[in-house]
């Protein structure tokens, strides 16, 4: 067999495809496909120590990416067709008062911040391996389904590289301004359909083989195993896996993806233990939640129940139920991942939990009066690691590393209704009205407030 291939992720299903292949779904059964590598034709990934090293090569535009300074874990590329806009050089933080805030250790939790990336959002470290990929196949536009992060990390490749035509298909719900304004500032066709997210990216999946499109939604394989790096950077900076990773769910990319980082780490000896994982979604958006912790749903060894599935999406057609959610960036009710999800939380003996708006919002003021804001869909993870430490699930010794996927100026409006609103948060921190009087200022300066 070749060394790279697309292989269909059901167990039963004999499907895959060639390296070239842009549809993304199994030609046999019609579900989802993963980027599997045949090891033993492949060359031996050079360690830990070499890829540290690569970080002081500035010289070299590959070293300059926190994805690709990493290519030998990612070998379905060659390096001559490589696109980077210097992504995945983001920080790993340790959070004190985060950590006293959920209930663990000082010492103990971190914050892997991706809004530090060049689009301000996780995207990008998929956006790269996608554009890497359209360049090898030959593609000539992309096209994605966004509620704002997607959206922004394709404009800002396609107008950065010149490489692509981005084609944005946005919904009319709850779509962030701050998001929409850099897929528009980036000059991306942006098409806003009367649907939601759900709506739009099954209209980008119609539309892509009769306007050839290629997609860089997660149901590419291939952006998922750019967001694989997010777990590598975690390693590197760490010495080995934490005891926990939490991310936030929407998609599920980032779930799948990190769960196929840490299985092939383990079986090539990079790593001695597995992490656990725990996926957290918006209580208004919570089918993960639903599927398997309320009717049983489980990966089975890739024999998954799609009856589950299909009396669920169903049910959400009888009731008209859309995603009800503060956190745009994770309101979808049908994660076009969720198989791959299930494998990760199989793999990683993980869990799921759905968190309040409010519990995100409370969390997310948290973080900022650390010092590191984000966006409200990445503050699920830290209200996530509160939850399941009082649970008695993660104990308050365990090393715990929460993911923060955005950047908070992705959307600024509902950090200003948190602490200005009507309904103001429970940790709100508004402006004091004061006399435009030298002597009214000092008098609220020197009174320690």
């Amino acid at each position: 067999m070749n060394s790279v291939t697309l292989r269909c992720v059901r167990r039963s299903c004999t499907g895959q495809a060639g390296l070239h292949q842009t549809d993304f779904t199994c030609p046999q059964c019609g579900g989802i496909l993963d980027v599997v590598y045949d090891w033993k034709h492949l060359p031996v990934p050079v360690g830990w120590d070499a890829w540290r090293q690569r970080r002081a090569d500035v010289q070299s535009a590959r070293n300059r990416s926190g994805v690709w300074r990493f290519c030998d874990l990612l070998p379905f590329a060659s390096e001559e067709n490589l696109v980077t806009v210097g992504e995945g050089n983001t920080p790993l933080i340790q959070a004190p008062q985060v950590a006293r805030y959920v209930g663990a250790k000082a010492e103990n939790l971190y914050l892997q911040h991706e809004g530090m990336n060049p689009s301000g959002s996780f995207k990008d470290n998929g956006m790269t391996a996608a554009f890497t990929h359209a360049r090898m196949v030959g593609a000539t536009q992309a096209a994605c389904a966004s509620t704002g992060n997607t959206s922004a990390s394709l404009a800002l490749f396609a107008a950065t590289t010149g490489l692509l035509r981005a084609v944005v298909f946005v919904g009319s719900g709850k779509l962030s301004q701050s998001k929409l304004a850099q897929a528009l500032d980036h000059h991306a066709l942006t098409l806003q359909i009367a649907g939601n997210f759900d709506d739009a990216l099954a209209r980008v999946r119609e539309l892509a083989p009769q306007a050839r499109l290629y997609v860089v939604n997660s149901v590419n394989p291939y952006r998922l195993e750019g967001q694989k790096t997010v777990m590598f950077r975690i390693i590197e900076s760490l010495g080995d896996a934490p005891g926990w990773i939490i991310t936030p769910g929407g998609n599920l990319g980032n779930a799948a993806a990190f769960g196929k980082a840490f299985q092939e780490l383990y079986d090539l000896g990079l790593i001695k233990k597995l992490p656990r994982l725990a996926v957290i979604v918006a209580q208004g958006a919570d089918t993960l939640d639903q599927l398997v912790n309320k009717r049983g749903l489980r990966w089975n060894d890739g024999e998954w129940d799609q009856g589950i599935i299909d009396d669920y999406y169903a049910e959400l057609d009888r009731t008209h139920a859309k995603p009800n959610t503060v956190a745009s960036a994770i309101a979808i009710h049908r994660p076009a991942n969720l198989p791959k999800a299930l494998r990760s939380l199989a793999y990683l003996n993980g869990v799921v939990r759905s968190v309040s708006d409010e519990a995100m919002l409370d969390a997310k003021a948290q973080i900022a009066q650390g010092g590191f804001g984000c966006e409200p869909a990445s503050a699920a993870s830290v209200a996530g690691a509160k939850l399941l430490i009082e649970e008695g699930v993660i104990q308050p010794d365990e090393r715990v590393v929460c993911l923060l996927t955005a950047h908070a100026l992705k959307d600024p409006d509902v950090t200003v209704q948190y602490h200005m609103g009507t309904h103001a948060g429970r940790f709100a921190h508004q402006p004091i009205p004061v006399a435009n009087d030298a002597a009214a200022i000092l008098k609220v300066i020197s009174s320690g407030i």
